[in-house]
């Protein structure tokens, strides 16, 4: 597969889960200055604004005058079809993530990664959208006993969380080989940063030990995960919608592999929180034992990590110390994370 081209082609781009954790980070650091090589025209973020898009998340670049924010779902096709024309490239972050929601309520997860990526995928044909980016996940690839996942490993999928994005994934390189159009694939490892919002392992037990309450391990704590900055990844993205090949799928690593006690342990530390804040609970059924992704291909073409996760961590600690008032009502509103 070719090139997809330059960024001369990309005037105007629209960010689909623009509100939520890694999709704001890709906005804000778009309209910052952040990716010197790219200024585009028009900054179009589309976002349902479910529990966890949140429009606060966007509030340093709210007023800036290139974006423009749509409050919508991928699903609608009568929304896409009048808003996708005109745009030269999509992102997508729109989907449902969180694996416990997946496995109490799959149908929601099939709805949005499943039904409304091809939705999405077919608004971009119609529109003659020139680049498409699916942002994916490592954990389609399953559990990772030894060694790393190339991107040509078989998917195999243990949650109905990582089943949808599995089959979203497919739809998206189906849409390449059999209409042509121009999309790539990133599936990237854990990540973490600030503004994600309190259900993830790192959020949450930050929010927890400053609260003055225990970090929730499952089972042993022996689960292993690859962790990167959401800066990090969101370079990435950026280095795969300027010189992705089409139909192509591009792993996004990081340099930290740690077990989740090993992560809890740090946190505890970072958070001046007593040794003992630890609660083991049972764990949830199809627990991935270990994912590693081989993310040579990306690295080749100039990728690396350039947050060192102790630096990233403790900025990260420090964030969530620093702006309890963008974190407490969420946690406040949804009191089962």
């Amino acid at each position: 597969m070719s090139e997809i081209g330059s960024s001369d082609a990309i005037k105007k781009i629209l960010v689909t889960g623009g509100a939520g954790f890694i999709g704001s980070h890709y906005v804000r650091t778009l309209l910052s200055g952040g990716f010197p090589e790219f200024n585009p025209e028009r900054v179009t973020v589309l976002d349902k604004l479910t529990y966890a898009g949140n429009i606060a998340n966007l509030q340093p670049v709210l007023a800036n005058p290139v974006l423009d924010f749509v409050q919508g779902d991928i699903c609608n096709a009568a929304l896409l079809s009048s808003l996708v024309p005109g745009h030269d490239a999509v992102v997508n972050f729109a989907a449902e993530t969180h694996v416990d929601n997946s496995i109490m309520d799959p149908s929601v997860f099939v709805t949005t990664n499943v039904l409304g990526v091809q939705t999405l995928l077919q608004a971009c044909l119609d529109g003659s959208v020139r680049r498409v980016v699916h942002v994916s996940t490592d954990e389609v690839y399953g559990s990772v006993a030894t060694g790393v996942a190339p991107e040509g490993a078989v998917l195999a999928p243990n949650s109905p969380y990582t089943a949808s994005k599995a089959s979203g994934d497919h739809l998206a390189r189906a849409y390449s080989m059999t209409y042509g159009l121009c999309v790539c694939i990133t599936r990237c490892c854990n990540n973490y940063g600030p503004y994600q919002f309190p259900e993830k392992i790192i959020p949450l037990s930050i929010a927890n030990l400053l609260d003055g309450a225990p970090i929730c391990l499952y089972g042993d704590g022996l689960h292993r995960r690859t962790w990167l900055h959401v800066d990090d990844h969101c370079r990435a993205i950026q280095l795969v919608l300027m010189r992705g090949g089409s139909g192509r799928v591009y792993n996004v690593g990081g340099d930290s592999e740690l077990s989740n006690i090993q992560l809890a342990r740090i946190l505890i530390e970072l958070c001046h929180a007593p040794s003992n804040m630890i609660r083991w609970i049972r764990d949830r059924p199809g627990h991935d034992r270990r994912y590693s992704l081989d993310d040579s291909v990306l690295r080749r073409m100039g990728y690396a990590p350039r947050i060192s996760f102790a630096d990233g961590l403790k900025a990260t600690v420090d964030w969530y110390k620093d702006n309890r008032l963008w974190w407490e009502p969420l946690k406040q509103r949804y009191p089962s994370f």
